[in-house]
């Protein structure tokens, strides 16, 4: 009774009903079905433990196994090493804007076609945990690692010391200027000229820019795209209509203040550059309050889609983004070392047509 047994359980792995890691028949749910002794099943449960059939585990049950049986009956299993070339970690500051939420998508995407599993961590914009998850990851074994940085003046030692150890990793939306490392960031120059030329076809020429401190390469890259398209068309770059605010400053709260007096301080702008959509969104709240009290038109366009109708972005292809970051991670996992930048195209979205 005992080999029919196994047979039996044999019969279900075979069929597919029961597959990798389930839980086999208990020896009580056993004696009910085929009327037998304890014994009986034990024997028979753990005849198919000594072959590798099953893995019995005390106080827990009895599971189907990783075994040359289960892939000669279900070819279509595959164990862990099978289906997987290991995991990557991604370092985020957050996961409250579009744009973050959309790169751990296609991130995910675009790892999974090269069989990596994606493990995340969050810094909440603080460098210390970006060095702790750095710290992390290596210990976990991760094969490379996407990092997003924070929002600082200087980059982080961690991120320096995994670039002088040649540790496969990419940096995203950013870049360590003069030294050598893999990094994937939309063209922010190229875009920032082209809305600015567009605002200043239109007749505006006093154009404001608010933005949080210029620290980084995204921040710089874009108030040089501003400069240089009033530099195109033979004007003079006023930067006393710059509102330019502390990280810890920005809020709900207190930022749509900050603009609105600054508006009021500077009458004769018509127009304004945002930074990003986070800010974008701040900006028409001092705009629409000003336009309510004042009659006031100010048009706006932001980097990135503020979910505000009305107001024109310039759009990131976060997809190529994606794609192109697992793209060079890969080629340095299989021992190809060529460090560079690569600069995604954006696109103007006018939403006044």
């Amino acid at each position: 009774m005992y080999q029919q047994i196994k047979e039996y359980i044999k019969e279900q792995i075979q069929s597919g009903e029961l597959r990798l890691g389930d839980l086999v028949f208990s020896e009580k749910e056993l004696m009910e079905k085929f009327h037998v002794s304890q014994i009986t099943t034990k024997n028979a449960l753990n005849g198919l433990a000594e072959e590798g059939i099953v893995e019995r585990i005390r106080g827990k049950g009895t599971f189907v196994a990783e075994s040359d049986f289960l892939k000669e009956s279900n070819p279509s299993v595959m164990s862990p090493e099978d289906y997987s070339n290991g995991i990557v970690g991604l370092i985020l500051p957050s996961m409250k804007t579009k744009i973050e939420q959309e790169l751990v998508n296609y991130i995910e995407l675009y790892a999974s076609k090269y069989k990596y599993n994606l493990m995340v961590k969050i810094t909440r914009e603080s460098q210390f945990e970006e060095s702790n998850a750095i710290k992390t990851f290596k210990e976990l074994g991760v094969k490379g690692l996407i990092i997003f940085p924070t929002e600082k003046e200087v980059y982080n030692e961690s991120i320096l010391r995994l670039s002088l150890d040649k540790f496969p990793f990419v940096l995203i939306d950013r870049y360590l200027e003069n030294i050598r490392t893999y990094s994937v960031s939309s063209e922010n120059e190229k875009g920032t000229v082209e809305v600015i030329s567009y605002l200043i076809r239109k007749g505006h020429q006093n154009i404001g820019l608010i933005s949080p401190l210029i620290t980084n390469t995204v921040t710089i890259e874009r108030s040089i795209g501003f400069e240089q398209a009033f530099l195109k068309n033979d004007l003079v770059v006023n930067k006393n209509l710059w509102l330019l605010l502390n990280f810890n400053k920005i809020s709900i709260e207190e930022t749509p203040l900050l603009i609105k007096r600054f508006l009021m301080s500077n009458p004769d702008i018509t127009a304004l550059f945002i930074m990003n959509a986070e800010l974008a969104r701040y900006t028409n709240i001092a705009v629409e309050r000003i336009k309510k009290e004042f009659s006031r038109e100010i048009e706006i366009i932001s980097f990135d889609y503020s979910g505000i109708e009305g107001v024109s972005y310039i759009q990131q292809d976060i997809e190529e983004c994606s794609k192109q970051t697992i793209e060079l991670l890969q080629e340095q996992l299989t021992g190809d070392y060529r460090p560079r930048r690569v600069f995604v195209p954006v696109k103007f979205i006018n939403e006044l047509f």
